[in-house]
């Protein structure tokens, strides 16, 4: 949607040296500007319709450095944790855990996290509709949640001994891929719904479209687009777009976006009190505030999903650097 008549919002500055960071933090990969990222790369092409992006991350701090963050995700994920002692504020409460496999629902808003120790961490973002495709848990019963694979009757060490220690990410991805096979094979009673891989996609590409014109756009009624994507997205559409341009937003300021992006990700804003507004319903904390504090877990977070947005509307080829290495 084109806002000529708007002005672009007074952006909050980064500081010099760009966004805070961990100096206790170490991590095999990392920005530019010294920020730890995950090893992440696109599924194999049997499985694009099931996963969005698989991802290993493995950071390294002092025994007993208690990193303190959140989450913010706007998909389900499999999350398979190997080291660290981890926390969670879910909307059932407090949740812990050490070795575990669990599935995370998408996030309405930011999920404090908190991590004492090196931790790794390996996963699957599953992309909308599989939850329903695979005879899996109501997705909008899981938003602000989490479930052990034990809870959820899956083979949760079956998952956890996917992962060798002296195996490398990438085979710890392709051992993940063969246990979605296997899982899509056991479970699966229909396939993801095109609809909702539709609107992923416009969610990506302009989150400031209408609901209506997408509906319009894919040739479905408005109230049957609201229901699919309350289905597998656990929320309204308009909610999903809004929370899609947070995120956008949010990578542009932990420096995991691509920088010629940044005005028209500004201008989805109205102006800046619009902004800082959304962002701090959605966050808990200002523009400003969310530059200037460090923020490991929830940059490697974004920077995942952005490596993912930027190959679907094509402008990152799958293997190419990205902007922010």
């Amino acid at each position: 949607m084109t806002r000529n008549n708007r002005a672009a919002p007074e952006r909050p500055t980064p500081p010099e040296k760009g966004p805070a960071i961990d100096p206790a933090i170490a991590s095999p990969q990392a920005t530019r500007d010294g920020q730890p990222i995950s090893y992440s790369r696109a599924p194999a092409a049997d499985l694009e319709r099931w996963i969005g992006r698989l991802y290993v991350t493995i950071v390294d701090t002092p025994p007993d450095h208690r990193l303190e963050c959140g989450l913010l995700s706007d998909f389900a994920c499999i999350r398979i944790q190997l080291r660290g002692h981890w926390q969670a504020s879910t909307a059932d409460g407090i949740r812990q855990s050490e070795r575990a496999a669990m599935l995370f629902g998408p996030q309405s808003r930011r999920m404090p996290i908190s991590v004492t120790g090196s931790f790794i961490s390996v996963g699957i973002f599953l992309r909308p509709g599989v939850c329903h495709a695979l005879g899996g848990p109501d997705i909008s019963a899981m938003v602000d949640r989490l479930d052990t694979f034990t809870a959820l009757g899956l083979n949760e060490e079956r998952w956890l001994d996917l992962c060798h220690p002296a195996d490398r990410p990438e085979d710890w991805a392709k051992a993940m891929e063969h246990e979605m096979r296997s899982l899509i094979a056991e479970r699966a009673v229909r396939e993801p719904d095109p609809v909702s891989a539709r609107f992923e996609a416009a969610a990506f590409i302009d989150p400031t479209v209408s609901v209506k014109r997408l509906a319009e756009e894919f040739g479905v009624e408005q109230r049957r687009l609201e229901r699919i994507v309350r289905r597998d997205f656990g929320m309204p559409p308009k909610q999903v777009l809004r929370r899609a341009r947070a995120l956008d937003m949010a990578s542009h300021l932990r420096g995991v976006a691509d920088h010629d992006e940044a005005e028209a990700i500004a201008l989805r804003y109205y102006d800046q009190s619009h902004l800082i507004r959304e962002f701090g319903e959605l966050f808990g904390m200002s523009p400003r505030q969310f530059v200037e504090r460090p923020q490991p877990l929830m940059t490697l977070g974004l920077e995942t999903r952005q490596a993912r947005r930027l190959e679907m509307i094509r402008r990152l080829e799958p293997g190419e650097v990205k902007p922010w290495e």
